[in-house]
């Protein structure tokens, strides 16, 4: 696809949905901050991602009540596929939530599809992105069994993806990856986690053994390693850069999709505030240019990016082509709070600290902007300081929001 054919119409906000990930009650009220219209999260059991943090039942009842009370959603995740003898805790697990007011449950196994819709059918059922969804004949069918919502995977091109949702309107909603991590395997559909590690991948325990090093010895040669990786001989399908589908926000609105969806539960809270602030920037109608795009994205951890299937076809560049891990520009050094004291702004510290030091200030709103330190540093306890360490509490210019972060940029590594 050309960038002329991506050219869209931006004058208007648009309608589409962002939905955000949680893996804290933390990085819930970050996403929210930075313009997410909804949030999804799980909560200690019955949810693929063990490792994100997840929510107690207490949590989740907290973050729903402040997700309401600002006009957002919260959904949540039961996508787990559950064996026989965990039906009955899974049913008392949804219970809970559903009294909470969850706005909707993630699910992805059939058995539990069916029993949901049957025990709380007030509560819209998400078909999740484990079901591997790359059909309006399967989205229709997931809409028979009552669902509201369905995840098009992301083995899907944009132009299936107006295909599929053409044929389903009406019946029933879309939701589209746009940004973040994406499995070597079908949907994440994935053993390799369960053989090396012991931990099961669709149980929500996957150590991304996918994203390791890897070397092949022959049969014959015993003791001699060959490197996995890509030259001009052929591809490997291990260590796939990052989903960034930024060219393609307003050609996905414009389809019809219902909601563009981040991956990241278990990513951090800067993570969060970069991502969802671009992404709302461009749902919002805004043009960046895609060098200030790259740029922004290139502050936050990653392993390179690419528009995977969405452009048709998979080239040699959406992967790795050495072992060089994972990438950032920027270190984070402190962030605002909600807290002011006297007219000025809480800001906890997160890395050593320099006052008159220039850091680059990234706001709720997406505003990025160079912001130097006062000096001396001042304390909440009054004290001055040339230099801050790691949980200092400091007074900073009150005209600073909230959840804003400062952030030092150096050479990417």
């Amino acid at each position: 696809m050309t960038d002329d054919q991506l050219a869209t119409n931006h004058s208007h906000p648009a309608t589409c949905e962002l939905l955000a990930p949680a893996g804290t009650q933390e990085k819930l009220k970050w996403a929210v901050a930075y313009g997410a219209d909804a949030v999804y999260f799980g909560v200690s059991r019955f949810s693929l991602r063990s490792f994100a943090g997840n929510f107690s039942l207490d949590d989740a009842a907290e973050g729903l009540r402040y997700l309401h009370d600002r006009g957002r959603r919260g959904y949540l995740t039961l996508n787990i596929y559950p064996f026989s003898d965990e039906y009955d805790s899974l049913l008392e697990t949804a219970g809970a939530l559903a009294e909470m007011g969850a706005d909707a449950f993630i699910v992805a196994d059939l058995g539990v599809v069916t029993l949901l819709r049957a025990a709380f059918p007030n509560v819209p059922l998400h078909i999740s992105t484990q079901s591997n969804t790359v059909s309006a004949q399967a989205a229709l069918a997931y809409a028979g069994l009552g669902a509201r919502r369905v995840n098009l995977a992301r083995e899907l091109s944009l132009p299936q993806i107006r295909e599929s949702v053409r044929l389903i309107a009406g019946a029933i909603e879309t939701e589209v990856f746009i940004h973040g991590s994406v499995c070597f395997s079908y949907s994440g559909r994935c053993a390799i986690s369960d053989y090396l590690t012991g931990r099961r991948a669709n149980r929500g325990e996957c150590t991304q053994s996918c994203r390791w090093n890897y070397a092949l010895m022959e049969e014959t040669r015993p003791g001699e390693y060959f490197p996995v990786f890509e030259d001009e001989r052929g591809l490997f399908l291990f260590n796939s850069k990052d989903l960034a589908l930024y060219r393609y926000v307003q050609p996905l609105v414009t389809a019809g999709v219902t909601s563009l969806k981040l991956e990241g539960r278990m990513k951090n809270a800067h993570y969060l505030a970069a991502v969802v602030s671009l992404y709302r920037r461009l749902l919002d109608g805004e043009v960046i240019p895609e060098e200030t795009i790259r740029t922004l994205l290139s502050r936050v951890s990653n392993r390179g990016y690419s528009e995977g299937f969405m452009k048709g076809e998979i080239s040699d560049e959406d992967y790795q082509r050495d072992f060089g891990g994972y990438h950032f520009s920027a270190i984070v050094i402190a962030h605002t709070s909600e807290q002011t004291i006297a007219g000025g702004r809480v800001c906890v510290v997160n890395n050593t600290i320099t006052s008159g030091e220039t850091l680059e200030l990234l706001t709720p709103d997406g505003r990025v902007c160079p912001y130097t330190l006062p000096t001396p540093l001042h304390t909440v306890e009054g004290e001055e300081l040339p230099v801050a360490q790691n949980h200092h509490r400091l007074v900073l210019d009150g005209g600073l929001p909230a959840y804003a972060i400062l952030r030092r940029v150096q050479e990417e590594r």
